[in-house]
């Protein structure tokens, strides 16, 4: 039977929500129009870190919002991704204020990640370790006087006039191409900002930092997830620093620093001289890596990197400069190596580890690196994924003596994988999207989301996985990374950035629609929601005639020169 117009009437109008926490299984029944922060505190209990935030029916909400409607409720804290993102994103506006009042005539640039932190400078001055105590002592003292952080809502035009008056131009360029009228700013003692994403409603809870000089300026470290009394370790990353530094004279050359660059570079018909510079530059730096291999005396090749890092193609570009060199390349897959599925590992859920170093048969693949090496032929495995058996197939190889050999596999940093070989042999490559674009001068680009676009457009068109369940894999797969691959990326003897400044333009036509197909009753609404506003500040790029068909990108657009 249809509801009366009476019902739904009065079911509007009624005065109470009722909202069940998971964190005790209690349902609450408040009135409606009650922020969640009148009520989080009771639940912090059940949290071994601050509550920072809020999922209400699956979106994530800031703690000062309001409840409107039944639902499921759950306190983020700092040991979830979302907790950290929004705790350092929070340190960035405590940092630009404090800055701010400092050093009034410098303007704060956050550049990219390093580690547990971000590297930030101060432009035109260079930190030293005076200035530096000078800043976390002005942060900490905001910090104890537990300021409230407030948003606001204001027209476009008043937003941008306001940081046109600072200078700010990155902003002002930014919101020129938001399609809202309207502009959400965080206001933190007279100081207004903008941000992709949410922010702590106090200055109180941001007491977990910490403030290491590097190069030019410093890193500022966030909590660490596993411990969130304390900040992160800082490490120097010498090699993973140089190559951030090296792509973001890239963007000089480029003219793009920021999305605002992108976006103007669409609209004046720039497109195709960017795109060719971005690849001329990704084949000079793999020329450059060929030459260095060349000049080691290294035999064996060791390619590595996190998922959708674009391994597979950098592999293929790097054989053909090679190959222009004289010499002839031959590659195998680590793919073949792997123990029959009974001997795999299992993580601490009591899952398969397929992504553990002991999924490979490690003795009988450095047995065939050492009979190849010598000029000896072997028998090649090929691995059965539908069986979980390894089967001989009869295919043989042998190489010269002059012939590098060529792998390629998350573990081949970490010497286990080759421990039969000696160092001297072995010519080590990290392979990673290290995004230089940034959305402004504050609000940087994850690579992460960099990977998790490409590898969903991916997913999509080569392997039938829809963004839900692309998203519902990659926990585990970040899980793998930080496990396996990030704690040995300085063992690198060379480094390949594989992002591109146009490509999160061109991933977005093929992104938001995978993504919008995510409903709220997912759990993975909250980050296709994220991942969606993200993507909405790039203008698209459609004339993917102007890629080339070697590009790292075609791997996971499509349209490759390359078999994969």
């Amino acid at each position: 039977m249809e509801p009366e117009i009476v019902d739904i009437l009065n079911n509007m109008e009624k005065e109470s929500v009722r909202i069940k926490i998971l964190e005790n299984d209690e349902v609450m029944e408040i009135e409606k129009g009650t922020r969640f922060t009148d009520i989080f505190e009771k639940f912090q209990a059940y949290h071994d870190a601050p509550i920072v935030a809020v999922r209400h029916n699956n979106s994530i909400r800031e703690l000062t919002s309001v409840v409107e409607e039944d639902g499921i409720v759950r306190f983020i804290d700092l040991k979830e991704l979302d907790g950290i993102r929004i705790y350092q994103r929070s340190l960035i506006f405590l940092l630009y204020v404090a800055g701010r009042r400092l050093f009034p005539k410098s303007r704060l640039v956050v550049f990219h990640s390093l580690g547990k932190g971000l590297y930030c400078e101060f432009k035109g001055m260079e930190m030293d370790e005076e200035k530096i105590r000078k800043l976390k002592e002005e942060m900490m003292k905001l910090v104890r006087e537990d300021h409230p952080i407030e948003k606001r809502e204001f027209d476009k035009k008043t937003a941008s006039n306001y940081f046109r008056a600072l200078d700010e131009y990155d902003k002002v360029e930014l919101l020129k191409f938001r399609k809202k009228r309207r502009v959400k700013l965080y206001k933190l003692l007279g100081y207004y900002n903008y941000f992709y994403g949410y922010i702590v409603h106090r200055t109180g809870i941001l007491g977990t930092f910490d403030l290491k000089k590097h190069h030019n300026g410093f890193v500022i470290l966030h909590p660490d997830p596993n411990d969130p009394t304390k900040p992160g370790e800082y490490s120097e990353m010498p090699m993973l620093s140089s190559v951030f530094l090296e792509y973001e004279r890239w963007g000089e050359i480029l003219g793009v620093k920021n999305v605002g660059d992108i976006n103007n570079m669409i609209i004046r018909n720039k497109v195709r001289d960017l795109i060719m510079v971005a690849e001329a530059l990704h084949e000079k730096k793999i020329a450059e890596i060929a030459s260095k291999f060349m000049e080691s005396g290294a035999r064996l090749i060791l390619i590595a990197g996190p998922s959708s890092s674009g391994k597979t193609t950098f592999a293929k570009r790097l054989s053909l400069q090679l190959r222009a060199n004289g010499l002839n390349p031959v590659a195998i897959s680590l793919d073949d190596y792997f123990v029959d599925k009974e001997k795999t590992p299992r993580d601490e859920d009591g899952n398969y580890d397929f992504d553990s170093i002991y999924a490979l048969d490690l003795k009988l693949f450095n047995e065939h690196l050492l009979k190849l090496l010598d000029g000896k032929e072997i028998e090649l495995p090929k691995y059965d994924f539908r069986r979980g058996k390894k089967v001989w197939t009869g295919r043989k190889l042998r190489i010269e003596k002059d012939q590098p050999l060529i792998v390629e596999g998350i573990h081949g940093l970490n010497e286990l994988l080759t421990k039969s070989i000696p160092r001297e042999m072995k010519f080590k490559i990290y392979v990673s999207a290290l995004t230089q674009l940034n959305i402004d001068s504050l609000n940087r680009i994850s690579t992460t989301d960099t990977r998790i676009i490409r590898r969903m457009v991916r997913d999509s068109k080569f392997r039938g996985y829809s963004a839900l369940e692309t998203l519902r894999m990659w926990r585990n797969v970040r899980r793998g990374e930080e496990k396996y691959i990030f704690p040995f990326q300085e063992e690198a003897d060379a480094m390949f950035n594989s992002a591109l400044v146009y490509e999160l333009a061109v991933l977005k036509i093929f992104a938001e629609p995978l993504l919008i197909q995510v409903n709220s009753s997912n759990p993975e609404y909250s980050e296709a929601t994220r991942l969606l506003k993200f993507i909405d500040f790039f203008l698209p790029i459609t004339s993917l005639e102007d890629i080339p068909r070697n590009s790292i990108l075609r791997e996971f657009i499509g349209g490759s020169i390359f078999k994969y």
